[in-house]
């Protein structure tokens, strides 16, 4: 989170075990969470997120985490957020979303349970393939990532921290959610010292600056954010550069030529720094993608 300190984190150490899991080792350390690769008492392995934000505890030593006494209330109302979208998510059965298997709690936090995938991340394919992504691989991954993205808003659950390095791409190729968001911006009301983790180029205008309430459109700005960096290798200009510039600049602006024109239009709209003027759902954003002749004719 930007303004804080980073405390010490070390992870739990190999062979720890809690609830039936056995920790092998780390497999990611981020700002609000560790994930761990583990395996579970039937020998199948697994992926398990523990709650630990950086901005609010330390751990140097032992296994539960120190938190200060003035951190506390924000500390404890992240961590009931984590546990109740870890249950929301748990109720989701999608393939293209990440699958909670169990969540628990012990040493003072919470952990997820998650099906452990393999393959790379979508920032990973990015970066080794040199935009712009092909087309029909664009068509192929977002058309199965909206019909998830649908799942988890008819569910009632927003993602709020839609990017690349949270796009999951199976060795088939598939799309996976991966690593939501919604629990970390609880945190904003809870100390007026924190803000909620965003990506800037990611974060629609109303998440980064905390403008409005955020809704489904909130997570369709980020996912046209993401399809510009699939075509440019980067995310588009942020959300309050382009409002300080009054939109002036389309958001495509630079790659007009190298792209068929209704597709840079269908990403223009996700852009949109007003919420209404995107697409209304996810499912409506698909339906208009997958239907785009250019797209169509270079997918056959």
């Amino acid at each position: 989170m930007r303004g804080m300190a980073q405390a010490s984190i070390i992870p739990l150490p190999p062979g720890f075990s809690a609830a039936g899991y056995r920790i092998e080792r780390p497999l990611a350390m981020g700002g609000f969470s560790i994930v761990y690769r583990a395996i579970s008492a039937q020998g199948a392995p697994v992926a398990i997120k523990e709650y630990l934000p950086r901005c609010l505890a330390s751990r140097v030593v032992g296994l539960i985490p120190q938190v200060k006494q003035d951190k506390r209330a924000a500390y404890q109302a992240g961590m009931m957020a984590f546990y109740e979208e870890g249950i929301a998510l748990a109720k989701l059965d999608h393939p293209n979303v990440v699958r909670v298997l169990d969540f628990f709690r012990a040493n003072e936090t919470v952990y997820l349970v998650m099906r452990l995938e393999s393959g790379c991340s979508l920032a990973e394919r990015i970066r080794r393939a040199r935009p712009p992504l092909p087309e029909d691989f664009l068509l192929r991954t977002f058309g199965a990532l909206l019909l998830g993205l649908a799942e988890v808003h008819a569910h009632g659950l927003l993602h709020l921290d839609i990017k690349p390095a949270n796009i999951f791409l199976r060795e088939d190729e598939s799309p996976v959610l991966l690593d939501f968001g919604a629990a970390r911006h609880v945190l904003a009301a809870q100390d007026p010292l924190l803000r909620p983790t965003y990506t800037p180029g990611y974060a629609a205008p109303e998440l980064q600056l905390s403008l409005a309430p955020p809704t489904p459109r909130t997570d369709l700005y980020a996912v046209g954010a993401t399809l510009y960096a699939c075509l440019t290798g980067h995310a588009p200009p942020a959300a309050d550069l382009r409002l300080a510039q009054a939109g002036a600049t389309p958001a495509t602006a630079g790659i007009e030529a190298r792209h068929a024109p209704d597709f840079l239009r269908l990403i223009e709209e996700c852009l949109a720094l007003k919420p209404q003027a995107r697409p209304e759902s996810a499912l409506a954003l698909r339906q208009r993608l997958l239907t785009l002749p250019s797209l169509m004719e270079t997918a056959t």
